[in-house]
């Protein structure tokens, strides 16, 4: 993971850089038309009916982001807006990392109980990617596809994006290459593919865009891909970074044949990230299909700072894959886990047959990368969920033997270059297993405290009676190393939303 920042000299030498604060006026912001992907919250599973879960691995975090944006504001996000994964996945964790690049991924597994459900477990499933190291890492082929639309003009559109990928362009090498094109009305390159060396060039051409006019996305993805495509490097790391508040409105508005054109991209070895801003038309359903299936990332840039943890701190997992189309399956025992329930990963989710089906697209993760996921589960013999059915089959007894294990976790993943998959497998045994919630991994603990704050915002369908307040208790003692104030910024976070406006109120 890159921490380098940006040098003061190169700071003075170009306006994008400055660390602007401003909120733009609510007045200057639409309301209501913002769309989102996500689906209805993961319900209980019998484990005897439906011993295997299957998903794809997520490492956006666009959610968290524009939730955060919305607490800013004083009011609650929209349900649909929280993705409990993403969430999540912000924060990095201090799992066991893998010793080699040829074996990149490690998982590690606890189980200790569940502080918002008496009787129930959790299990957490910590996935940590191997580290490239800067002078090992691939070139990079980059094309900057910059919406410059009349939307994009208030300052936390492209005024942000322009301060953002400035702020990338300093943590890339010589040999690497960049190309611009901007879509308004019409597509146009206004930067030939051009090396990184040359950098005074192509900060001058960021910070020369500028918003008008009506958004022929569909062109300027078509400009952008084939610049890539021109410039293509077999060895190196090929992507398109689409910068926009999503709000495409001429061309090619249908999203399936967007989707399809990205995925056929991609099958050529050229990636797609999405950089989302803005609020009240942000299309965040449109981000999520693209940059899902164009092998990236979708992150939601709210601030300069986030711009700076993304592209700056977070440069090497953003570019740089190390695994693809990582899929997770985990079977439960019946005999010790009478139901379980995925948190998160609804848009994410696979069937059993995926699993192993080599064309199946999935989800990439970047170098040093982490990624989290959690299951609420019913142990057998504790509060049961779902009712058992009259004509179905009987559950174990609950005085019977506690079996040693809880689970089994298979990954599938390929290396970058790879169309075959690898697997690797583990355990969720008794070994695993803390018996008090103080007692388990202080990383585990703090996930869990953001699970419980992304349940609650969506309703909290799942976590009963607790609060805020205790989402606070559990994150406070949880907080650990935090070198980029991540955690405490979370801590603010809640505390805002005890008091955040229900809606944000319409304007007359």
């Amino acid at each position: 993971m890159l921490s380098r920042a940006p040098s003061a000299q190169l700071l003075a030498q170009v306006e994008v850089f400055r660390d602007q604060r401003e909120r733009v006026p609510a007045a200057s912001e639409p309301i209501g038309r913002d769309k989102f992907a996500n689906a209805p919250e993961n319900a209980f599973k019998v484990a005897r009916d439906a011993r295997v879960s299957t998903f794809s691995i997520d490492v956006d975090t666009a959610s968290y982001a524009f939730v955060r944006a919305q607490l800013n504001r004083n009011v609650l996000p929209p349900a649909a807006s929280v993705r409990t994964e993403e969430l999540i996945n912000y924060f990095p964790y201090a799992y066991e990392a893998p010793a080699s690049a040829n074996e990149p991924f490690r998982a590690n597994v606890a189980v200790f109980p569940n502080p918002w459900a008496e009787g129930r477990k959790l299990i957490r499933i910590g996935v940590k990617g191997y580290a490239l190291q800067q002078t090992s890492r691939p070139r990079a082929n980059l094309v900057f596809l910059i919406d410059t639309s009349g939307s994009m003009e208030p300052q936390n559109r492209l005024p942000l994006v322009k301060q953002s990928l400035a702020m990338l362009v300093t943590q890339l090498k010589p040999e690497d290459r960049i190309a611009i094109v901007t879509y308004a009305g019409n597509a146009g390159t206004a930067l030939e593919p051009t090396s990184v060396s040359e950098k005074a060039k192509i900060l001058a051409t960021i910070d020369r865009l500028e918003a008008g006019g009506s958004t022929a996305g569909a062109e300027g993805i078509r400009q952008a891909y084939g610049l890539a495509e021109q410039n293509f490097d077999a060895s190196g790391v090929n992507r398109v970074i689409l910068a926009t508040d999503g709000d495409f409105n001429v061309g090619i508005t249908n999203k399936d044949e967007l989707k399809g054109f990205v995925e056929r991209q991609r099958e050529k070895g050229i990636f797609l990230s999405v950089l989302g801003v803005g609020a009240g038309n942000y299309n965040d359903a449109l981000a999520q299909t693209l940059a899902q299936n164009g092998n990236g990332v979708a992150a939601y840039i709210d601030t300069i700072n986030e711009a700076r943890k993304v592209l700056v701190e977070e440069a090497s997992s953003t570019l740089f894959p190390i695994g693809k189309d990582v899929k997770i399956q985990v079977e439960f025992n019946p005999a010790a886990v009478a139901e379980y329930r995925l948190i998160g990963y609804e848009t994410r989710l696979l069937n059993r047959d995926d699993f192993s089906n080599d064309k199946v697209d999935a989800g990439d993760v970047g170098s040093g990368q982490t990624v989290t996921a959690l299951y609420d589960i019913v142990p057998v013999g504790g509060p049961r969920v779902v009712d058992d059915l009259r004509y179905g089959a009987q559950a174990p007894a609950s005085d019977s033997p506690s079996p040693a294990e809880y689970a089994f976790v298979k990954i599938r993943y390929k290396l970058p270059r790879s169309d075959q998959s690898v697997l690797v497998s583990t355990p969720v045994d008794r070994a695993s297993e803390h018996g008090r919630f103080e007692d388990a991994p202080l990383d585990a603990r703090f996930a869990t405290s953001v699970a419980a704050f992304g349940e609650i915002l969506r309703g909290g369908k799942h976590t009963g009676r607790f609060g805020y307040d205790d989402v606070l208790r559990i994150a406070s003692a949880a907080r650990g190393d935090d070198p980029y104030g991540y955690r405490s910024e979370f801590l603010q976070l809640v505390r805002a939303a005890k008091t955040a406006s229900a809606m944000q109120p319409l304007r007359p």
